[in-house]
């Protein structure tokens, strides 16, 4: 089952170099290129800000953690979802992770990754509702208007659905664990009523709750700002509006797709089919959806390096600990006959216990 997502990794690379094949390799870069140094690096700054912006968002879902420790670990989140190997549940679980070997208590960082997650998503179904609004009145008779208002519908209710969950339906599982009696069945109600607690405090917070959601809206806006700008370096400048759609759409298919590590091959066909929609050559597409790529690179292989050295020093510290505390247990020979042990019969010979400390 491991070697599942690298496999699916594999195909979605085979994907994106047929389609750069297909439409031209050389003229892909060519449009790829036309962006330059300064314009990379505009975007890498712009989505440098927007995961600022969004670690604050996980921020204020909590009281006690540093606001540079939220920012981190939305750090390690996006850059172990588009860089790794791994689908977004797993970038989900590298964020906590970082967040957690901060201070946070391990529930607290789960349940809080579970509430952020869910305002994105909420977010993110304002700002596609948003884009059909913005499609409608420019184009009442707009052909993807209506998959667009479908899919839509479908993410209301799923939303809704995994709402009720959060807030009601742990207790449906601790009730099945307790059933079940006891040994992993108790562990599994103890945490799930550890992580249930956690979330309830989250959701008891109710004006943390909507800066959440509105810093998440505002970062979805900017981030098809920044798209817009980046066509505009590409030399295939469209409207505002036109760029609200098409993003839109894109990550409401990477939602869909979410299983597919880094949505490779997913993002380039997406963004292929929905570029000729608003007059963007296959070429243009493509490059786009490279630049991006080159993008999260630059910025997400030097924090999973520096993630990397982190976690290192502290496996470093632990075994460093470990090692003590063997070395402090001396073990002493004790000869001759012992007496009686409680409740039992005396024993003779040779017997070793071991002491901890100081000898």
């Amino acid at each position: 089952m491991r070697s599942v997502p690298l496999l699916v990794a594999a195909v979605g690379l085979a994907c994106l170099g047929g389609l750069v094949i297909h439409f031209g390799v050389a003229a892909v870069l060519r449009c790829l290129f036309t962006v330059g140094w300064t314009g990379f690096g505009a975007i890498c700054v712009i989505q440098l800000v927007l995961i600022a912006a969004m670690g604050v968002a996980w921020r204020v879902l909590l009281r006690r953690a540093p606001l540079w420790a939220a920012i981190w670990a939305r750090l390690i989140r996006d850059s172990a979802s588009e860089v790794l190997p791994l689908s977004q549940v797993g970038g989900y679980v590298a964020g906590a992770r970082a967040i957690a070997v901060t201070g946070v208590a391990g529930s607290t960082a789960a349940a809080s990754t579970i509430v952020d997650v869910t305002l994105e998503f909420l977010a993110q179904i304002a700002y596609t509702a948003i884009a059909l609004s913005w499609l409608l009145y420019r184009d009442p008779r707009a052909r993807v208007a209506a998959p667009v208002a479908a899919g839509l519908a479908v993410a209301v209710v799923l939303a809704i659905g995994f709402l009720i969950v959060q807030r009601r339906g742990f207790g449906v599982l601790d009730r099945l664990a307790g059933a079940l009696g006891q040994g992993w069945a108790e562990r599994t109600a103890a945490g799930a009523a550890g992580l249930h607690a956690a979330i309830s405090v989250i959701y008891a917070r109710r004006t943390g709750l909507w800066a959440s959601f509105a810093i998440h809206l505002v970062c979805w806006l900017v981030s098809a700002a920044e798209i817009w700008l980046a066509l505009r370096f590409l030399g295939a400048p469209l409207g505002l509006g036109a760029v609200l759609v098409i993003e839109s759409l894109l990550y409401a298919i990477r939602s869909v797709a979410f299983a597919v590590p880094n949505a490779v091959g997913v993002q380039e066909a997406a963004y292929v089919v929905l570029g000729l929609s608003f007059g963007l050559t296959p070429q243009t597409a493509l490059a786009l959806s490279l630049l991006k790529r080159g993008r999260d690179l630059a910025i997400g292989v030097p924090a999973l390096g520096a993630w990397q050295l982190v976690e290192s020093e502290r496996l470093c510290r632990r075994s460093l600990r470990s090692r003590g505390r063997v070395k402090n247990e001396t073990p002493v020979m004790a000869t001759g006959v012992s007496g009686p042990a409680p409740g039992g019969k005396g024993r003779t010979g040779a017997s070793f216990a071991t002491t901890t400390g100081e000898t």
